[in-house]
């Protein structure tokens, strides 16, 4: 395989406290890195850095690792201007439009569906995403979800099972019968192609005992669950989480005090999504109780065509530290090393001997930036598995 080394960066995130500054973001400045095909090799100072077979320089750019984007909705057709426009004109936001989007993807061939994948895949790769999860939701029938989860998995590992997104209008007057066909003909038939299992626990999509019996059965399939919970009422999403060992509940916005502690006592993930909250002008998650409690946070896009139309997370790192409570430092590892958490990851979302090499080059001499210069377009390089690929 053939080595390279990466030196000149001027700062260095490495998400490992052995690191740099001590801090979770394990900081170094003047700092070099060594990939080595896949995987980092060696991360330090650039005088001492070893040599290898090829030299990069970052000219002086400061360096992080690749995001990971642990919550997106990317197997869709169709579109919801119009939705938007109206909301943001004074309508009232809820999860009807759903089944607008569910209509056009049933529609869609799945060689447009491919093609919407790879185009927003490429969106995010450019604004140095280098892993991410998504998940199927918009066909809710055994067919339209077991394509969409393999149209999905040959593009990401992480793949989840979002039948259970809404009720499907064709169970309409009997949301019963929708949960059975879910946790069996359904199941049966994705989970061959999934790592995850999802459900929506809100009010008007999936209460807690239905939940439950979803995420239950997924597991009996070898299908580890994950929670849309708490984002538009308080609910019993995040406590359900907690107690089937969820990798991650998900929005977590409306959160009681036992919800909070709860949190903080398992091995769960809060993966906050403002993309969402910015696109529905609804209430922000309050990051600084959750981080203050010590609950593990991640950031992600929630990238979907309906509340949360966005690919960038430098995007959702600045409205995190705008309007969330987390500083810079907390919001880019909560974008990295929070989501690799959130996936259950350890070989990715950090920069340490052994782990695969995904990271990105800034134009801007620290990670601040991301914030601090909100919507420029600051991501110059993109390396993942140890290749250039933007």
């Amino acid at each position: 395989m053939t080595t390279t080394l990466i030196t000149n960066i001027a700062s260095l995130v490495t998400n490992d406290p052995a690191q740099g500054d001590g801090s979770p973001l394990g900081l170094l400045t003047d700092a070099a890195v060594v990939l080595d095909g896949e995987t980092i090799a060696w991360v330090g100072p650039a005088h001492k850095a070893p040599s290898a077979d090829t030299v990069h320089d970052a000219r002086g750019r400061a360096a992080i690792p690749g995001f990971v984007d642990s919550h997106s909705h990317l197997v869709f057709a169709g579109d919801r201007t119009q939705e938007f426009n109206a909301r943001m004109s004074g309508r009232a936001y809820s999860a009807g439009g759903i089944r607008t989007t569910v209509a056009a993807t049933r529609a869609a061939t799945d060689a447009e569906l491919e093609a919407n994948v790879t185009h927003y895949l490429r969106e995010a790769l450019r604004q140095g995403t280098t892993t991410f999860e998504t998940k199927s939701g918009y066909g809710l029938t055994t067919e339209d979800e077991s394509r969409a989860l393999r149209i999905a998995a040959r593009h990401t590992d992480e793949v989840t099972l979002l039948g259970a997104h809404i009720v499907s209008p064709d169970y309409a007057e009997d949301p019963a019968a929708y949960v059975e066909l879910v946790t069996g003909e359904m199941l049966d038939a994705c989970a061959p192609h999934a790592r995850w299992i999802d459900v929506f626990c809100e009010k008007g999509a999936f209460d807690g005992d239905q939940a439950r019996a979803i995420l239950t059965a997924g597991k009996a399939k070898g299908l580890h669950p994950r929670i849309h919970a708490n984002q538009l009422s308080y609910g019993p999403g995040v406590q359900l989480a907690v107690e089937l060992d969820a990798a991650s509940a998900d929005h977590c916005t409306h959160l009681t005090d036992a919800d909070v502690d709860a949190l903080a006592q398992g091995d769960t993930v809060a993966t906050l999504l403002p993309g969402a909250e910015f696109s529905t002008r609804a209430q922000w998650p309050d990051a600084r109780r959750l981080l203050d409690a010590g609950v593990t946070v991640a950031l992600s896009t929630d990238c979907n065509p309906g509340s949360s139309f966005t690919s960038s997370l430098p995007f959702c790192i600045a409205l995190a530290v705008r309007d969330m409570g987390m500083t810079p430092d907390e919001a880019l590892w909560s974008a990295t090393a929070g989501g690799a958490a959130a996936l259950r990851r350890t070989d990715i979302g950090t920069l340490r001997e052994g782990t695969r090499a995904d990271l990105a080059l800034l134009d801007a001499p620290s990670h601040v930036h991301l914030a601090y210069r909100p919507g420029v377009p600051l991501v110059g390089e993109v390396w993942r598995k140890g290749a250039r690929v933007g």
